[in-house]
């Protein structure tokens, strides 16, 4: 199990600078060849631009990274190669929807997925329309994510005022919670029926996790160490 390390920030300072990688330089071939294999058995899988960090830094209240612009096909590799570049990291923001009776809702990421299976907050790693003003908009990142995933918009929850950052080596999680005047197996019941009328939704179930007990191995470290630290056993 990846080691994990919790930080509570306030403040996000999260630079986009030009840089090239020289991981996507130096394998493309290889990182070609990966992408074509993992698209011929999801054709629906696409090749963007994305957004990665690299200098990722917790000053105090504040975590503070410098992200660049890549291709998702040499995320992909990186991450399925086992991360052979260390200095780089996947940061990205997490909505933690909480329902009123204290329940958090989980999706099950759908099989024509990069992710197929696994199960946690609406997320998604930055691309280039959550650039604001040469700054990363992590904030406006999860309020797309939580709007494409589950249906609900800004005013369908109360974010919270503070972030916990769970910091595994090769990912940062910037999770907040927002927390919706909802019992959960209402919220689920809200969120079903929203996938119920897309045509190729990003979610094939959603789970609801009260306690400890209902943590699964589906769940990524990142979400795991989080629920853990709040959550009554």
């Amino acid at each position: 199990m990846e080691p994990s390390r919790l930080h509570r920030v306030t403040a996000l300072d999260l630079t986009v600078t030009p840089w090239l990688w020289p991981f996507a330089q130096t394998r493309r071939a290889e990182i070609d060849a990966h992408f074509a294999e993992q698209q011929r058995a999801k054709p629906k899988m696409w090749n963007g631009r994305v957004l990665l960090a690299r200098r990722p830094r917790f000053e105090g209240r504040s975590f503070s990274a410098e992200y660049f612009e890549t291709d998702f096909a040499s995320f992909l590799a990186w991450r399925d190669f086992g991360f052979p570049d260390r200095d780089i990291v996947n940061g990205f923001g997490m909505g933690a929807l909480r329902s009123s009776d204290g329940a958090f809702v989980l999706g099950e990421m759908g099989s024509h997925t990069a992710n197929a299976g696994r199960i946690y907050f609406p997320a998604g790693t930055p691309d280039l329309d959550d650039i604001r003003g040469g700054t990363v908009d992590i904030p406006g990142s999860v309020a797309r994510e939580a709007e494409e995933e589950t249906g609900l918009g800004p005013g369908d929850y109360r974010a919270g005022a503070d972030w916990c950052c769970v910091d595994i080596g090769t990912s940062v999680a910037m999770i907040r919670e927002l927390h919706v005047d909802m019992r959960g197996e209402a919220l689920q019941a809200k969120i079903e029926a929203n996938l119920a009328q897309q045509s190729s939704p990003e979610l094939s179930a959603i789970h609801l996790v009260r306690r400890r007990s209902d943590l699964t191995p589906a769940m990524p470290r990142f979400v795991t160490a989080y629920l853990e630290a709040v959550l009554p056993d």
